[in-house]
Formats: C-alpha cells, structure tokens, sequence
C-alpha cells in the first residue's frame, strides 16, 4: 500500500492529521479508523490493521483526534460528542474525496465513537470496535480522582497510561449524558465485537453489554491474552487477521490485477517492516516477508518458499491432469518441496563436468505422495509425468529476466 500524509477540518476548525492507506490495485472498499484514548494513528494495531486490510483491497483513512498526535487544538476543550462530529467530519471529507467508507473500526474510546457516529454515516456497511467501552461514562473511571478538580476549576491535568492529558469539564457532562446503548441498538450494519478477557482497562464485561445492545448480524472474538493497547506483535496480527476475514464477506468482489491478456504479478513493499510486501497475483492478495531469524516479520512466505511452492502446485496439477487424461484412478497427490544452495562439487544428481564448476547450485527436492495403493509402473510414469512440469522445466532450461527502470504510477 502507499500512504499518504492528509489533513481536515475538525467540527471546531483545527486541522487534523491524518493517514490514508491506498492499497494497490483495485480498491473494493474504504475504512475510517478512530484511535483509542490515550493514542494517536500511529499505533501498532491501526498500522497492522490498515496494511491487512490493503490486502483486501481496503482503503484505510486512520486521523489523530483534536489535540492529539499531530492534530492542531487543545485536547482539553473537547468531548465524547465532539470526537463523534470529528468522525463524522472525517467521514464526510472522505465522501467529498470520492472515497467514501463502508466499515468503521473503532479502538478503545475510539470503538465508543464509531458506536455513537455508525447511524449518522451514510452507507455504513460493518462496524468493528477493539476494547471499547459500553458507555462513554466509564472513560470516567480511569480519572476519578480528578473529576472533583475538574469540576470546580474547570480543567485538570490527568495521567492516563503514562501519559499527560488536559481534561475539561465540557468532556465530563458529555460522557455522562451520551447513552451509547440506545444508540448500538439503532445500528443497522454488520457488528464485529472484538475484546480481551484479561483487560485490565475496559473490562469485557462491556462487550458482553454492547453485544447484547445490538441487532443481529453481530459477532464476537476473544483477544485472548491481549492487553488493552494491543502492544503485542502477535496480538495486533491476530486482530488484523479476524477483522479482514469479516471484513471480506462485505465487499464487492475483487478484480484482477492484470492489465493486459498476459497478467501479471505485483510486488510491493508495505514500509510496515524491513522485508515485508504485498503481492497481487489476479485476484489473489498476498504478502511476502522473511523470517524473523534474518530480520523479517514472519507474516508471509519467503521468495525461495514461493519459488517452491509454485514448483509444488504445478507438478500436482499435472498429475492431475495426466490421471484424468489417461482416466486413471489417481488419489489425492501431495507434494513436499525443500531447498537449498549447496556446491556443484557435492551435487549428485549433476554430471561430471557439471561437477568441476565453482560455485554453488540450488536444488529442490520433490516427494511425491500418493493416497492409496500405486503399482511400480504407475510410479515410474509418475516421475516421468512430474519432470515434464511447466515450472520444473522452466527452473532447469535457460530463462531470460528483462528489467527495466520505469517511473512509479
């Protein structure tokens, strides 16, 4: 995906920062995302979540709220209500960019605001909230103490997960006079409630409140072992992983990449780790990564593992295509590919005079498997069939690579 800085008006005037996550390819859909409390968009979970959803083919806009992150104004001087209307402003700058979102995904605070925003947002198709309270009021408790300062001077300082706010009493009388079940009742799209049962912050018994609040279609999945923050690389992939699986079922279906009768194939980096990119093959999204072992993320196959499995998948699909060509009852095939680079002098498979040559060679190692009984000469005809696949061909005759540096679109 490509992002891109952007900014808008806030409901008071301030400009508010944000990001915008274009995918590449065909865009299937756009996404609004509010931050949690005590974040900015620049958090772990929003970045993980936007660059899973790029794969899909889902556009994400993630902004800082007034006063927070790189947005302008005093976050003093707001309220629950007006971090709604600066949703819903967010939502409309969309809508005027031609870019319109279908799904809100709300974290923490952030989860309360799309609750409260989802019915006066045209389109909305799916709402999603992470760790997200079930009244605004209970965003309260996190400052208790300071409540009584606040409402005699009107604004106080509070520390809330290590980090120093200004709240004003304007944020108070809101909290307590926005009825947020009333409002999950109304909400007409599709309803994924995401929450830990160890969070020490929003207690889970508030999913329990908001997933009853709601009408059907709504679902609910356990973050287990996950704090509140989803400070955890595992716990922020797994998030992200559910929330595009539900996410796809609301989408138009997606198109191909290829441009021209002989598609191609899309590789991009996601910026989002050292190794990690997008692949697009057809309609097919994918990511490539390296293991964690030599800097990578992990979040997706090596190029050598894409390299064998496409070895893989074609040497099954001609068997396939020989068994049901010669009408053979041929059970399920399984292939299994390795690899590795060793020395043309330590190559046994290779002929002598290959062997003289410096260097190394790589060598990919297939075993086939065949469910149920296969005689000897079926097994024979086997590997010969194998050997005349399309990819393993190609890895063993001469290939020509041609490159050119062209301007990116």
């Amino acid at each position: 995906m490509t992002t891109e800085k952007r900014e808008f008006q806030s409901i008071s005037g301030e400009m508010l920062a944000a990001r915008f996550d274009r995918p590449d390819g065909k865009i299937r859909g756009y996404a609004l995302f509010a931050h949690c409390f005590t974040c900015t968009k620049d958090i772990l979970a929003a970045r993980r979540i936007a660059t899973h959803l790029s794969r899909l083919g889902v556009a994400v806009l993630r902004f800082d709220f007034t006063g927070l992150g790189s947005s302008q104004g005093e976050f003093a001087n707001t309220s629950f209500a007006s971090n709604v209307e600066d949703l819903v402003k967010a939502a409309e700058y969309m809508r005027a960019q031609g870019e319109a979102p279908s799904i809100l995904i709300g974290h923490s605070l952030g989860g309360a605001a799309v609750l409260a925003a989802a019915t006066e947002i045209p389109d909305i198709k799916g709402v999603v909230t992470i760790g997200a309270p079930a009244d605004a009021e209970h965003v309260l408790n996190m400052f208790d103490d300071k409540i009584p300062e606040i409402e005699e001077n009107g604004v106080a300082e509070v520390v809330l997960a290590g980090r120093k706010l200004k709240i004003g009493k304007g944020f108070i009388e809101a909290a307590r006079d926005t009825n947020l079940v009333d409002k999950i009742a109304k909400i007409k799209a599709s309803l994924l409630v995401m929450h830990s049962p160890i969070d020490q912050t929003v207690g889970i018994d508030n999913a329990t409140r908001i997933f009853v609040a709601a009408k059907h279609p709504k679902s609910f999945i356990s973050l287990d072992h996950a704090d509140h923050l989803l400070s955890s690389e595992s716990d922020a992939e797994f998030a992200s992983e559910m929330i595009s699986a539900w996410a796809s079922k609301l989408l138009p279906q997606d198109e191909p990449q290829g441009e021209t009768e002989i598609e191609h194939v899309r590789v991009k980096e996601t910026r989002d780790s050292k190794f990690q990119n997008t692949v697009q093959a057809g309609k097919h999204r994918l990511f490539a990564d390296e293991p964690q072992s030599v800097g990578g993320t992990d979040t997706g196959p090596s190029p050598y593992d894409f390299l064998s499995a496409a070895l893989g998948a074609c040497t099954s699909m001609t068997l396939r295509m020989y068994a049901d060509f010669k009408k053979l009852d041929l059970g399920t095939v399984t292939v299994d590919v390795s690899h590795k680079k060793i020395h043309f002098k330590d190559c046994q498979e290779c002929t002598e005079s290959e062997k003289q040559q410096s260097g190394k060679i790589d060598r990919f190692e297939r075993q086939i498997s065949i469910e149920g009984e296969v005689s000897p000469e079926i097994a024979d005809k086997i590997e010969e069939i194998a050997n005349k696949c399309p990819v393993h061909r190609t890895l063993e005759s001469t290939a020509k690579v041609v490159t050119k540096v062209v301007e990116a679109t």
